[in-house]
Parts: structure tokens; sequence; C-alpha cells
């Protein structure tokens, strides 16, 4: 009896420990800290607002070179693809007879003014003995006609004089402007100008060139807005600058003008279309090259900037996650702009001194307290600095 009474004794023992030692452990337990992220307050700077589109180049002059007489092509006068200068001689085609059809012309210009001399003097000895009555009137009509008709015949002997000499300078087919020229399409020896005129060759003007692109409706009428913001005229725009890099190139090396705007927009494609001209002296850019393009057309002083990588999206949109005074997780939507020194401008949504969640976005959840590790240059630095878009004249 006082053995089970000492086992019972135990029992209630233990019992009253695996207890104790529970209730211990619950008064123990710490909630986690709050999950580290780090913030930094966008970048505040001076930006360069761009209209950004693609274009293809295009030659300010491409022309081709045809024989407007008929004859055998004589010789060729350059090498295929090379640069000429206006006025150089490329082909020639048979001058012979065409310089003995002018002078054949310039011969029978020279009788017509002797014909022409000697009715007029005629004509004023009839004058004068009809004023002495010693002709009759009908001889002095005579007189006249033959010397009006003498006149005509010089008239049309001295276009046909011209008509040679055109004929003649048609022969030596010359560069009409700065360009190269395009491999030759007939040979020496070959009959040209015979039904039609034959094309011969093409020259293309490469300095300066074209850059053709459209701009959608939106950003056209973005653009006037801010150019009557600022008071700058249509005339003004049109000399904006523009700037181009081929699809190889980093940035945009080359560096124009605008050269023209159309008047209508495309209701097809509800784009309007421009034209940009580029100095291009080294030949760097070729007619039909596709082309990056942007023409700066504001600046702005104190745009707000974060890292594209802070930015996240879903169904209602573009938002970021900041960080609010009770270090709290909030989901900010914000209206995105483009990319400016590998940073995205925002256009609304964030404030200067706003904590934005750079690193860490997984742990920072909207509603949820956090611990903010403030990182203070998270941007990368500014662009180095452009012209300023202002027109120039």
């Amino acid at each position: 009896m006082r053995l089970r009474t000492t086992t019972c004794a135990r029992i209630v023992f233990v019992t009253s420990a695996f207890f104790s030692l529970s209730a211990c452990e619950q008064n123990a337990f710490v909630p986690p800290p709050p999950p580290k992220v780090e913030v930094a307050p966008p970048v505040q700077r001076a930006i360069t607002r761009y209209l950004d589109a693609t274009g293809n180049t295009a030659p300010i002059q491409s022309v081709d070179l045809v024989a407007r007489v008929q004859g055998f092509l004589q010789s060729i006068n350059y090498k295929d693809g090379a640069f000429v200068k206006k006025g150089t001689t490329l082909f020639t085609i048979e001058p012979e007879t065409y310089k003995l059809k002018l002078d054949q012309a310039q011969a029978a210009e020279v009788g017509a003014q002797a014909t022409v001399k000697q009715a007029e003097a005629d004509y004023k000895r009839q004058v004068e003995l009809v004023q002495r009555q010693a002709v009759s009137q009908s001889t002095l009509d005579t007189s006249t006609s033959t010397r009006d008709n003498a006149t005509s015949s010089l008239t049309q002997a001295q276009v046909n004089t011209k008509i040679a000499a055109v004929n003649y300078g048609y022969t030596n087919v010359a560069a009409p402007f700065d360009g190269i020229v395009s491999n030759h399409l007939v040979s020496i020896g070959e009959l040209v100008g015979v039904a039609s005129p034959t094309q011969l060759a093409t020259i293309v003007q490469l300095d300066p060139i074209y850059v053709n692109f459209n701009v959608n409706e939106a950003d056209v009428q973005r653009v006037r807005d801010e150019a009557r913001r600022r008071g700058i005229s249509i005339d003004e725009i049109r000399q904006l600058p523009v700037e181009v890099g081929l699809q190889t190139e980093t940035g945009y090396p080359h560096k124009g003008r605008l050269d023209y705007v159309s008047p209508t927009l495309n209701q097809s494609t509800g784009t309007l279309a421009v034209r940009g001209l580029i100095p291009n002296p080294d030949r760097a850019l070729l007619p039909g090259f596709y082309v990056r393009v942007r023409v700066p057309f504001d600046k702005q002083e104190d745009a707000l900037l974060v890292s594209d990588t802070a930015i996240g999206s879903d169904q209602a949109g573009r938002y970021v996650l900041v960080v609010n005074a009770d270090n709290v997780v909030e989901q900010r939507k914000v209206t995105t702009g483009p990319l400016d020194g590998g940073l995205r401008v925002i256009e609304t949504g964030l404030k200067p001194d706003d904590r934005v969640v750079t690193a860490g976005l997984l742990r920072a959840i909207p509603g949820q307290k956090v611990d903010p590790q403030v990182k203070t240059s998270e941007a990368a630095p500014a662009p180095a600095k452009e012209a300023a878009p202002a027109a120039t004249k």
C-alpha cells in the first residue's frame, strides 16, 4: 500500500514539472524582427526630354544619268563607285556628228545674217525711190516682204544653232553635283539613246543626308503644347536639333537639325512625316540605313528618377514600394517616363523625400513593417551635359 502511494506521488510530481516547463517555453517566445530592405530617395536632377523614333536615311539628291542623244558610247571617264565633283565629264557619246551639225547650223546662220543685211539695204533704197516717186508702191511692198522673210529666216537659223549646240553638249554627260557614281550600265561602243533615253549610271549625293521618320499624334501635340508654352514658333520648331544613331552604334553620334515637317497628319497611320538633315562628311551614313532618331524638345530642371529595378507592375499599372514614416511599406502608383542615364523618369506619384525600396523587394510586403536601410546614392551618375534643345536660327 505504501509503495502504491509513493508511485502516485512521483507521477503527480512529473506531471506538474512538465506543465511548468511548457509554460516557461511559451512565455520565452520572441517575434522575428522586421525584414531589412534598402531604401533611397528619388534622384532629382535636370533632364532633357526627347521624341524617340526610328527612321531611314535617304539621299538628298539621286539622279539617273541618261544618254539624251543617239550615238555610240565613245568613252567612260570615271571609275565605278568613285566620288566626282560637279561638272566632271563621266561619259562621251560620239561627239563628231553633233559637232558637224553645229558647224552647219552656224554657217546657215551666217548666210541668213547676210541675206537680212542685203534685204534691209534694198528696203531703204526703195523707200527713198518711193518718196521721189521713182518707183511704184508695189515695188516697196515687195522689198518690205523680202526683208521680213529674211529676218524670219535669220531667227530660225539662230534657233537651229542653239539646238545644235545643246545636242552637241549632250554628247558629254557630266556630273550635275558632287556625289558618288554607281557602276556603268553600258559599255564602250554600245549604241545608246536609240528609241528613248538610255540610263548610263546613277549619281548620289551623300553629304549631307536626309533622315525620314514619323512622329505619332500624341507626341506632335506634346511638342506643340511645349512650343506654345515657351513661345516658340512653328518655324523655330523646324530648326530643332536631331540626333541619329545606327543600330550598331552606342548613343546618337550623328547630329543635325530638322529640315521638314509635313503640314498634315497621315490619317491611316495617325503620324506626322518629319525629315532631318544630317552632315555626313565621312559618309558613315548610307541611303537606306535603319537608324534610331531622337529630337530634344524640352528640359526639366527637377525631374525625379529611380532605378528601373525598383518599379513593379500589375493590372492597375506601374508602381513602386515606399516606406512611410512608421516604417510601413506602401504601394504607390506611378506614371513612368523615358530612361535617362540608366534611370527611369517618374512623371507622377512620387515626392522628393519619399523612401523608395530599391533592394529586398521580396521582403517588402505592403502594409507590413520593415527595417529600412538608407542608401544615400542608389542612382547612376547624371549623363554628360548636352546642348540645350532651344531652336537654332
